[in-house]
Parts: C-alpha cells; sequence; structure tokens
C-alpha cells in the first residue's frame, strides 16, 4: 500500500487506522477485500516515525466508547506537503490503477484537488507518450521485435486513455448531482 494514499485519506481529517481502513474498503470495493487488516497501521508506523503523522492517545477519562489505547492519527505539516506534491505526481507508464482511484476519491474528500484536474494532468502526459510511442513505432521497420513492443505501448497508452475518460465522465456526473 503506498504511503501517499493513507496520508491523503489522513488530510481529510485525523482518524484511527480501523477508520482509514474502512474508507480504503469503502473506496476500493471488492480490490479492499483482500487487504490485510495489519498493512494501515504497518503504514502509519513508518509514516510517523518519517514525520509525517502525529499519534494523540485519548486519556480513559475523555471518551467512554473508545479504548484508552486507541490512537488518532494526524497530518504533520510535512505529512500535508507530501500530500500535495503526490496529486501532482503523474505515475503514467506504470499506473498502479486503485492508487489512481484514491487519489481522485481522497482529492475530492478532503477538497484538496479537483478530481477533474488529476484526471486532466494525466491524460495530457499520457497523450505525449503516445505521440512519442507512435513516432517511435512508425519510424520502425514492418516486423521488427522494437515495432511489436512499441505497438504494445501504444495499445496500453490507449487503453490508459479509455479508462481517464471514463474517469471524466464519473467525476463529472458526481460534480453535477452534488
Amino acid at each position: 500500500m503506498q504511503q501517499e494514499v493513507v496520508l491523503a485519506l489522513l488530510a481529510k481529517e485525523p482518524s484511527h487506522g480501523y477508520q482509514l481502513r474502512a474508507r480504503l474498503r469503502q473506496a476500493l470495493g471488492p480490490v479492499g477485500e483482500a487487504m490485510n487488516a495489519g498493512q494501515v497501521y504497518v503504514v502509519l508506523t513508518r509514516l510517523e516515525k518519517a514525520g509525517l503523522v502525529t499519534t494523540e492517545t485519548p486519556s480513559p477519562s475523555t471518551t467512554k466508547r473508545e479504548p484508552a489505547d486507541r490512537k488518532t492519527y494526524a497530518l504533520t505539516p510535512q505529512g500535508q506537503q507530501r500530500v500535495a506534491e503526490w496529486l501532482t505526481e503523474v505515475s503514467w507508464p506504470k499506473p498502479d490503477l486503485a492508487e489512481f482511484h484514491l487519489k481522485l476519491v481522497a482529492a475530492a474528500a478532503a477538497g484538496l484537488a479537483d478530481p477533474l484536474g488529476i484526471v486532466d494532468t494525466q491524460r495530457r502526459e499520457l497523450l505525449r507518450r503516445l505521440r512519442e510511442a507512435q513516432r517511435a513505432a512508425m519510424a520502425e521497420p514492418d516486423g521488427s521485435d522494437a515495432g511489436l513492443l512499441l505497438e504494445g505501448i501504444v495499445l496500453r497508452l490507449q487503453a490508459d486513455l479509455r479508462w481517464l475518460e471514463a474517469c471524466e465522465r464519473s467525476w463529472t456526473t458526481r460534480r453535477s448531482t452534488s
């Protein structure tokens, strides 16, 4: 699991680990079912050691519904900066579609960035890479090994662009219904 995903989910509000896991499962649907419950806590520990999150453990008298040892995690200023950087990163040519999806969900939920702007940035980068791959493929002789690889790259980029179009439609619909 990417640390940035957990950071972005914390950008909305400080949370317990179990709340973060529930938000991940909600955002990922069946893809999130295979997620190990301990994964979130391992990531949170790493983020705390890196100075990107802080923890607060409530005293027993502050709440009767929560166990006294349940920690609340919150972003530090460095964690907020890392989320801002992550939202502007272009993750292709090896996209992790679940991570990109979570980037859109977290950006919208916390009001950190416009999901449509993130999609547009990704699209521009994919179109640039598609043009480069198409030019390179056209320069290859028919039947060359490199030509076959370049054809695969072109097809993958085209499929990724179609998925971004679906993302754009979905987020446009969400915006118009809210």
